[in-house]
């Protein structure tokens, strides 16, 4: 085998183990959630970009293993940006057994109206967007919008309401809408985007760049993302948590009164002691012993046996 054959091989193997690890989270991620049920019509919104290129990708893979049947529609918006290369994502799609629509609405020129020169438009943006695909999505009947927003997405969006909404939320990987006439899944909410981006690039998915938004330096976005690329960096694994605690919320740990019931709250005067307020069920102490670097832990048995009360 020659080195370029071996080089080859590699990539292949490489590719295989990617898909194979992305399926399973998109897998896992659609069953802890229930994005797709049998009979769903999910409308794949593509934009060119690597993540929705990849859900695309994976969802056909996953629609031929399914023990359900499902039915995909990959849907685009040309929204009339300067340059855009109208034919390349109808040329990819021809090459799949997928049924695709491509729609066109100028939103760019709403949005480069509407908001002043150099200012984040990706709120408008996503705003005009979003209100596209609902409409076109009860046209063809689809029951589930598709989405490529993936772990990294959630994550970041979580510490962009914090640091400059106030506000504790994120991406939820399934999303009613306000009128309830949408369902909206995110079937990528478990993947790493590097894992996206290592496959799209092995895929050679033909990569349309966003130049309305998505080129902004000054994105908010942008800064969040450096932060959390450093952290991942400097400490490797805090990203998994992250997302983990995101799996486990306990409101009654919290501040928010709309999400528990503080007021409400009443002591039981004649509950018996137990549990970590009970003295008989105090654990050992553990004194740091600073002369030997040790510890010394005392009895187990040793409790509280006199209390000095001072009354005034």
């Amino acid at each position: 085998m020659s080195e370029l054959q071996q080089q080859e091989k590699q990539l292949a193997d490489r590719q295989s183990k990617l898909q194979k690890k992305l399926r399973h989270e998109v897998g896992r991620a659609i069953g802890d959630y229930q994005m797709i049920e049998h009979g769903d019509v999910v409308m794949c919104c593509l934009s060119g970009g690597k993540d929705s290129y990849a859900m695309l990708d994976i969802l056909l893979n996953l629609q031929k293993r399914a023990p359900i049947k499902f039915d995909i529609v990959a849907v685009n918006l040309d929204q009339k940006q300067p340059g855009f290369p109208e034919d390349i994502l109808p040329a990819y799609l021809d090459t799949l057994d997928v049924a695709y629509h491509i729609l066109e609405k100028d939103t760019y020129s709403i949005v480069k109206d509407k908001i002043p020169e150099g200012k984040t438009t990706c709120s408008l943006c996503s705003r005009l967007r979003r209100g596209t695909l609902y409409g076109f999505a009860q046209k063809i009947g689809a029951t589930k919008i598709a989405l490529g927003h993936h772990r990294d997405d959630i994550i970041e969006t979580l510490f962009l309401n914090m640091f400059f909404g106030g506000k504790m939320k994120a991406m939820p990987p399934k999303l009613l809408s306000d009128d309830g006439a949408n369902m909206v899944i995110r079937p990528l909410a478990y993947c790493k985007e590097k894992d996206i981006a290592e496959y799209a690039e092995l895929k050679q998915f033909p990569i349309i760049p966003c130049n309305l938004c998505g080129s902004q330096e000054n994105l908010k976005r942008g800064a969040v993302k450096d932060m959390l690329n450093q952290w991942d960096r400097n400490y490797p694994g805090r990203i998994e948590t992250i997302f983990t605690a995101m799996q486990n919320t306990s409101p009654s740990q919290g501040v928010d009164r709309n999400v528990f019931d503080f007021l409400s709250l009443q002591r039981d005067a004649d509950a018996p002691l137990s549990g970590d307020v009970a003295e008989s069920d105090l654990p050992a102490f553990d004194f740091l012993d600073t002369t030997n670097n040790g510890h010394i832990n005392l009895d187990e048995a040793a409790k509280i046996d006199i209390v000095t009360t001072y009354k005034p």
